[in-house]
């Protein structure tokens, strides 16, 4: 009576296993055949727009034979530099000190133990400016307030978000006109749509490089910037299912 009870009890247990193997392999071969003839389009959307930001990055250097001497020098520039930008109407939370380094400097002349001869300190600022009428001004006059490197200019969109959603249906009415034109010429028959993905660009206007200006500081008013637009670029593929 025991053994009549085990072995029953092992081959509902057999069973149970077969069972739901059987039901994973299924599954597997439903899923195999809804992904296993498929055909996918790609397809592209842009869109452009004016940039409504203008982020700045900028440097102030200074040396001297000691390091806080240096520093003090470099502090009493970027006050200057600070309070230059908020008589701009640039405010606190659009100016960030983005680095700050001392460095030593070393003469080499001496042939053996290289000897140090002073210090450089450099601080570095990444400034929004959401004004854009006010661009050549700000570069101008944080040469003037004691910047002596100003690296870049980048003109931005700030929230691309809904640049972004206008591309990617674009991208996507792109990608569904190419997926009916093939279905047409070709004589299938689409499904459901089984896989979905997408890249996205952004493509800015162009960096200003102020070092490659005219001269060693910007002076003279300032330079002529011309914002231009940029450009917001959705690329979608759909693959879908052969019926």
């Amino acid at each position: 009576m025991f053994k009549n009870k085990y072995f029953s009890g092992l081959v509902m247990t057999i069973l149970v296993l077969l069972a739901a193997f059987l039901g994973v392999e299924i599954n597997h071969l439903l899923t195999t055949v809804d992904t296993a003839n498929t055909v996918s389009f790609t397809g592209e959307g842009k869109v452009s727009a004016a940039p409504d930001i203008a982020v700045i990055s900028a440097s102030i250097v200074t040396q001297s034979p000691n390091s806080k001497t240096a520093q003090d020098d470099n502090s009493r520039k970027s006050q200057s530099v600070t309070d230059f930008l908020k008589k701009q109407g640039i405010e606190d939370k659009d100016i960030q000190t983005a680095d700050y380094n001392i460095y030593p400097q070393y003469d080499y002349s001496s042939g053996s133990q290289p000897r140090i001869t002073g210090y450089q300190v450099t601080q570095s600022y990444t400034v929004k400016v959401r004004d854009l009428t006010k661009i050549s001004a700000v570069l101008d006059g944080l040469v003037t307030a004691g910047a002596n490197q100003v690296n870049n200019l980048g003109l931005q969109i700030e929230n691309p978000d809904a640049l972004l959603s206008q591309a990617r249906e674009k991208a996507m009415e792109a990608a569904k006109t190419k997926a009916n034109e093939l279905k047409g010429q070709v004589g299938i028959r689409l499904g459901r749509i089984v896989n979905f993905a997408e890249n996205t660009g952004n493509y800015p206007v162009p960096m200003y490089d102020a070092r490659a200006a005219s001269g060693a500081g910007l002076g003279g008013g300032g330079p002529t910037i011309s914002t231009g637009q940029n450009e917001v670029t959705v690329s979608v593929t759909l693959t879908y299912q052969i019926r």
